[in-house]
């Protein structure tokens, strides 16, 4: 019994722990728009309040939802994140317009009235200005210390202009930084491996074609976002599993091609791989909870002819679309 009540309590005390770090996930999210934090507060909210009774059945479909929520976060924040850079970026561009704007208008202004000031006391030293030669002169000499004080007032709002440029640029470096992870997940296009693949020369090369079927079905089963987390999983675990360097595009909907560099022979051991990896199901979000969609992959691999792409790409299509 005592051994019992030691088990008890130490469960118990795990169990608050996970429910209370769930709890503070929710109360400390990082703020961006309400549209997105809200709701994801909310679905931990929630999983909290789910994991609490302590049911083990509960506690081992948290850890997928939790695992899912957090990743649904990540890649809305990157995407708010790439949104700032945008913004950032134009608002830098203008304010360096503004900026160059008021150098070019201040120097034009500059110019014309040191022009007229010197006109000015021409005119006050001719014989017949005699009488009017002293307030003439005074005048201008106001409106020359009323020149150099706007002038310095005007140097100083370029100076605060380019300070300001310089602090965009740094946060904007620290946001490209802080989505340069993403960017390494971003697939091409179809037209841009076909351009890749027709360019290819020298060295064995091999196109890796892989159809995902079950992202169409994930769409009519649970909706169109599961479809589209679904497709971005497996696209990352795609990624991870080639190589940095490789090429790897999206043919259609269910489509996907890389380049590899090697024989045929060796992409098929690949492929053979990569089959077991990407086959399977795959974690995603419906409304904060877990579901388990599953992919079933079927792979080919061409060798490339350097003489006949268009062959190659034709017989891509043909197994891809």
């Amino acid at each position: 019994m005592t051994e019992l009540e030691r088990y008890t309590r130490e469960r118990n005390q795990a169990l608050e722990c996970y429910v209370s770090a769930l709890r503070n996930m929710a109360h400390y999210t990082i703020e961006l728009e309400d549209n997105i934090t809200s709701p994801h507060r909310r679905y931990l909210s929630a999983l909290a309040s789910e994991a609490a009774g302590g049911d083990a059945e509960v506690l081992s479909t948290t850890r997928a939802s939790l695992r899912g929520l957090l990743r649904d976060y990540r890649d809305k924040a990157a995407q708010y994140l790439a949104g700032l850079r945008d913004e950032l970026t134009r608002t830098a561009g203008a304010l360096q317009e503004i900026m160059e704007a008021i150098s070019q208008t201040e120097g034009d202004h500059e110019q014309e009235m040191r022009l007229a000031l010197k006109k000015m006391r021409l005119i006050a030293a001719l014989p017949e200005a005699a009488p009017v030669a002293g307030p003439v002169l005074g005048a201008a000499s106001d409106i020359e210390q009323s020149l150099e004080q706007l002038r310095k007032q005007h140097q100083f709002t370029v100076t605060q202009f380019l300070t300001e440029i310089r602090m965009l640029h740094k946060r904007i470096d620290a946001l490209e930084a802080a989505a340069a992870i993403d960017d390494l997940s971003k697939l091409l296009s179809r037209a841009d491996l076909e351009d890749r693949v027709r360019s290819l020369a020298g060295g064995p090369f091999a196109l890796l074609l892989i159809r995902a079927s079950g992202i169409r079905q994930a769409e009519g089963v649970y909706s169109p976002e599961v479809a589209a987390e679904l497709c971005g999983a497996f696209s990352k675990r795609l990624r991870n599993a080639l190589p940095p360097e490789t090429a790897i595009a999206r043919w259609s909907d269910e489509g996907f091609a890389a380049i590899l560099r090697s024989a045929k022979p060796e992409a098929m051991q690949v492929a053979k791989v990569l089959s077991e990896q990407l086959s399977g199901p795959y974690a995603c979000l419906l409304n904060g909870k877990a579901v388990r969609p599953s992919v079933q992959v079927r792979m080919a691999v061409l060798e490339h002819d350097t003489g006949h792409p268009d062959r190659v790409l034709k017989h891509a299509g043909e197994f891809l679309t």
